[in-house]
């Protein structure tokens, strides 16, 4: 079955009615039919982007806990890929958390992202393979 890595973002803007993406990624997220997949780094990131409304943070937390974003751990073993993606888009400079994103593609075979990040578009999977991105 096809799965969609999903960026802090669009978890963002989920949660945050103000965001000018909010009304998109509802859309988004009322219309796919996909497991969506994230780190844990990507939710700490949302957590900590929504702290101006601890009330956002507890909705996105249960709706983290119903199933909503599979969690994918990043183990000690995978820092070592972690460091060459950042290294080698250091010039943008590319966050822990999107490198993790980067890694998850290359170890899950995934090609697709939902984010509003336009770095994702510069990002390559394996070196020579693009990003198919949703939402940017």
């Amino acid at each position: 079955m096809k799965k969609i890595l999903i960026d802090s973002g669009p978890l963002i803007a989920l949660f945050d009615a103000s965001d000018k993406y909010h009304n998109e990624v509802i859309k988004f997220i009322k219309s796919n039919k996909y497991p969506l997949i994230t780190t844990l780094v990507s939710i700490t990131e949302t957590l900590h982007l929504l702290d101006f409304n601890r009330n956002a943070q507890i909705d996105f937390i249960e709706w983290i806990h119903r199933g909503a974003v599979e969690l994918v751990n990043i183990e000690n073993r995978d820092f070592g890929r972690i460091k060459e993606l950042t290294e080698k888009y250091r010039d943008l400079p590319m966050d822990f958390a999107d490198s993790c994103l980067v890694y998850l593609a290359e170890k899950l075979n995934l090609d697709t992202i939902a984010t509003i990040d336009r770095d994702f578009t510069i990002y390559r999977i394996q070196g020579n393979r693009k990003f198919k991105v949703i939402l940017s």
